[in-house]
């Protein structure tokens, strides 16, 4: 059986993995022709705008902002997985909920927080971000905390 610290690490970087490529993929199906911009943006919610700008320093930061995002939600919902379970049985569904979860507090109070720059609301990006993020995020960290609880 996976210690706990295993299974949080192991959710967190294939959420982090599977979000950082939906990431750069939609900068790219938006016309971005660098990838990376994806990480100098994350890096500009602590860095500020300048972050823009930055270059590999720059990328390495958001990465790491990244990751530790991810690896921070894989361990809250690691904790909270046995309550969860109680009231809705299917990993599936709890994993999709966890992932709108996800969305409106990155959205609604960490960017707002941060030194992100503002840009008016897009309904159809914000949809699109919130499937990827219940999709990539949300749904992979279930199923491998729901492993992890189930003895496989």
């Amino acid at each position: 059986m996976k210690t706990p610290a295993r299974t949080i690490v192991q959710a967190g970087l294939v959420a982090g993995i599977l979000d950082a490529i939906a990431a750069m993929v939609m900068t790219i199906i938006r016309g971005g022709k660098d990838p990376s911009a994806v990480w100098r943006y994350v890096a500009s919610g602590v860095f500020g705008p300048e972050a823009l700008t930055g270059g590999v320093p720059m990328v390495l930061w958001g990465l790491a902002f990244h990751f530790f995002i991810a690896l921070t939600c894989a361990a809250f919902y690691f904790l909270i997985y046995p309550q969860l379970q109680r009231f809705i049985t299917s990993p599936v569904a709890i994993g999709l909920l966890y992932g709108i979860l996800i969305w409106l507090v990155m959205n609604r109070v960490v960017l707002p927080l941060s030194r992100v720059p503002s840009a008016p609301f897009d309904l159809s990006k914000a949809a699109i971000g919130m499937a990827i993020i219940m999709i990539m995020v949300g749904l992979p960290i279930s199923l491998i905390v729901n492993r992890h609880y189930s003895g496989r």
